[in-house]
């Protein structure tokens, strides 16, 4: 759809009286702007017929409302609106139509009418109805038009941002069960019920969170993710819901939480059941009254968001155990997302590896390496113990090793966390053109390794275990290497 920026305001005068015609055109040269006449016509087939020919040529049209012809009336203007949607009606009607019919008028604008009035003024010989309101009529469609055309590209824009965001996130495999998830997707996507996705740590369940909000209503809207573990106890009820401006020590200035950067949007609740119960309870109170209070304030205030929570943990325990507020979790599970493991769809794993190994070669400018069916065998007959996320893993070391041929004796070697054909922990050769100082390499190297960790691990409190760090240093470091 192109607009010309012009300021040329392009009309067709559709009208089946001459006399009228030259009352219109005399009413149009009174108006202060620059305007165009690209056709007068006295038949409505004979104008749908130029209109197909000409689609988005022109800004507004001006309408005899009971023009002759077969077809006239709303009729016409909604085949007008299914020909050029962007093009703006202006209808005219002669004194028989009473102007104050509310019914009517609400037909015109359902049909897709903008604006409408009588023939008839006090100077009828010289003027359309009353000429300030018919020209004001005239610029309001055409800045309409103006309006709707921007937002149009607008969404275009957005769309095709959301496409990319899609196309880059990928939910890859041939399986039943990822034809299933995707059904569920795209049914979820169209309501906005709180959506709980279940399954072990590294099937994807914050990939199927992000399908869901990019593919709903929501996708324009921010998309909020927030790993439950990640943030410490003492600091997730401000993260999550704010605080104002010397509500606690510490506090100089006020901070909007992700709830209400989520407003209108998606938030995505990862490994709810990590969350401690004291604020478990405070975000049942938003789920069921919509309304968020900040630290430190008394007023609350409306927000809109659409959940989606996922977990790890055995949600039947984890409700024995307390972990989980029964509550809660009914208000969470209004629909359910249940995510099988890697081991259990086996069929995904070849399409999985060449997907990466095409991903991270064109990446990392490294060839894609000849696999052997033995790996591929060996592969598919793995645990998978991290998942996918394990999976991904696996196929940048094995782009980053540069192996020229992937066989079962490499895929165990690096299976076991051993470089093939050395037992560096760093392959030196790779960093010959690229040398870091220590300092960089040692950020680099300390989010590789973390990466890696918890790719193996079932979630960022078995990780931190792993690595003999404290939550909350755990969650400084993540931070501070730009690690979600």
């Amino acid at each position: 759809m192109k607009f010309k920026n012009d300021n040329v305001i392009r009309i067709i005068v559709l009208e089946d009286e001459a006399f009228d015609v030259k009352r219109i055109e005399n009413t149009l040269r009174t108006m202060n702007r620059e305007y165009k006449i690209n056709g007068v016509f006295s038949d409505g087939e004979d104008f749908l017929e130029y209109l197909r020919k000409n689609k988005y040529e022109n800004d507004v049209v001006i309408m005899d409302y009971q023009i002759s012809g077969n077809i006239f009336g709303e009729e016409l203007i909604k085949k007008i609106k299914e020909i050029d949607p962007f093009l703006q009606i202006v209808i005219i009607t002669k004194m028989t139509i009473n102007t104050n019919d509310v019914y009517f008028a609400n037909e015109l604008m359902k049909s897709g009418a903008c604006w409408y009035g009588t023939k008839y003024p006090v100077d009828i010989d010289n003027y359309i109805y009353q000429p300030t309101d018919f020209i004001l009529a005239i610029l309001n469609a055409y800045e309409r038009k103006r309006l709707e055309v921007e937002k149009c590209r607008s969404n275009k824009k957005m769309e095709k941002n959301v496409d990319n965001i899609l196309n880059n996130n990928q939910i890859i495999g041939i399986s039943e069960e990822i034809n299933k998830i995707n059904r569920l997707i795209d049914k979820y996507a169209k309501s906005d019920a709180n959506v709980l996705i279940t399954g072990e740590s590294g099937v994807g369940k914050e990939l199927i969170a992000l399908h869901i909000h990019y593919k709903s209503r929501r996708r324009f809207e921010n998309y909020v993710t927030v790993n439950c573990a990640a943030i410490p106890n003492e600091l997730i009820e401000s993260e999550l819901f704010g605080y104002t401006k010397g509500s606690f020590t510490g506090a100089r200035e006020s901070k909007a939480g992700l709830f209400e950067q989520a407003n209108g949007g998606t938030i995505f609740l990862d490994e709810i059941g990590e969350m401690p119960i004291g604020a478990q309870a405070k975000l049942l109170r938003v789920i069921e009254t919509g309304e968020l209070q900040k630290i430190g304030r008394e007023k609350k205030y409306k927000v809109d968001v659409r959940i989606i929570s996922a977990t790890n943990a055995n949600i039947n325990k984890a409700l024995e155990e307390k972990k989980i507020r029964e509550d809660l979790f009914y208000r969470l599970n209004v629909l359910n997302i249940d995510v099988k493991p890697l081991r259990e769809r086996i069929e995904d794993i070849p399409i999985l590896v060449e997907y990466f190994l095409d991903k991270f070669s064109a990446e990392y400018n490294v060839k894609k390496p000849r696999i052997e069916k033995s790996a591929i065998e060996y592969l598919k007959s793995y645990k998978w113990p991290g998942n996918v996320r394990q999976l991904r893993n696996f196929c940048q070391r094995l782009l980053l090793n540069e192996v020229g041929v992937l066989n079962y004796s490499v895929v165990t070697e690096l299976l076991e966390g051993r470089t093939p054909e050395n037992n560096r922990l760093i392959n030196v050769d790779l960093l010959k053109n690229d040398i870091l100082p220590l300092k960089d390499f040692e950020t680099r190297a300390k989010s590789e390794y973390i990466k890696f960790v918890r790719s193996i691990c079932r979630s960022d409190a078995e990780a931190a275990r792993k690595l003999s760090i404290a939550p909350p240093n755990y969650h400084r470091l993540c931070k501070d290497l730009g690690l979600k």
